[in-house]
């Protein structure tokens, strides 16, 4: 999760399970470490606008290179005081994908077995409001 207050720019890793980390660089997926490995490299805090994009595309690309289940083009979105620019594609792939043979299921293909639905009744037993640690 990122994003610019007034008192500057913010990033979050906030975990599956409610953990948050203020971070100043950050990759997920299944490409991360590839990713990681070339952010760790790069990264400055005082990065132009230019060079951070080209640090992105070039942590990306490792991490699309070194895992199969990756995609091929990059996009990236960059946020600024500005506004949100979405750049789609940023750079696109030189390896074309070449499937012999187009997988598509008609609907109804994998049929659902069971279904029940239970209602949940819950009760807050206690709730506390932190203020999150932004710097």
């Amino acid at each position: 999760m990122g994003g610019v207050d007034c008192t500057g720019n913010h990033l979050y890793s906030v975990g599956p399970y409610g953990s948050v980390d203020h971070v100043p660089y950050l990759a997920l997926g299944s490409g991360d470490l590839a990713a990681l490995g070339i952010l760790e490299d790069g990264f400055k805090t005082d990065l132009e606008l230019e060079k951070a994009k080209e640090l992105v595309r070039a942590s990306i690309h490792a991490g699309i290179m070194s895992d199969l289940g990756s995609g091929n083009n990059i996009d990236i979105c960059v946020i600024t005081r500005q506004g949100v620019d979405y750049i789609r594609p940023y750079q696109e792939s030189q390896y074309k994908d070449s499937r012999k043979i187009k997988y598509r299921y008609s609907p109804g293909t994998t049929p659902v077995l069971t279904e029940k639905v239970a209602p949940l009744n819950l009760e807050i037993v206690q709730e506390a409001v932190q203020q999150m640690d932004t710097r």
